[in-house]
């Protein structure tokens, strides 16, 4: 797969809530810069991380607005919208950028407001 290619299924499995196909999506050896969660290292710390993200909200939705590729390298801006089991909501725009190389996210880092997900520890 090319850059755009592995961008598009980052969204694509998100977005189905496949979160094992998404964390396929990532090397061996990842390193992650995540906004909330902090450094995340390795594609099974992810996958771990990722096994309880379904409990986290009632739906979610990460939809790319806007798309720069350059070779290995891309950035995406989106928007997050997402709603808690107990009903509260997320809005919140997100710019990641990844470095992909042989068709794998070998890094990543996302920025956003981090007030929108403060509802995430409201009961």
């Amino acid at each position: 797969m090319n850059t755009r290619e592995v961008l598009d299924h980052y969204y694509e499995y998100a977005n189905a809530g496949d979160w094992d196909r998404w964390c396929d999506l990532f090397s061996a050896d990842t390193e992650m810069d995540e906004q909330l969660a902090g450094r995340v290292e390795g594609r099974e710390t992810l996958r771990k991380m990722m096994s309880g993200f379904g409990g986290l909200y009632a739906s979610f939705q990460n939809q790319p607005l806007h798309f720069l590729v350059d070779g290995e390298q891309g950035a995406v801006v989106s928007h997050i919208s997402a709603v808690t089991p107990a009903g509260k909501t997320v809005e919140a725009e997100v710019m990641n950028y990844f470095r992909i190389v042989d068709g794998l996210i070998t890094y990543m880092a996302n920025f956003h407001d981090t007030v929108p997900f403060q509802v995430l520890s409201q009961s």
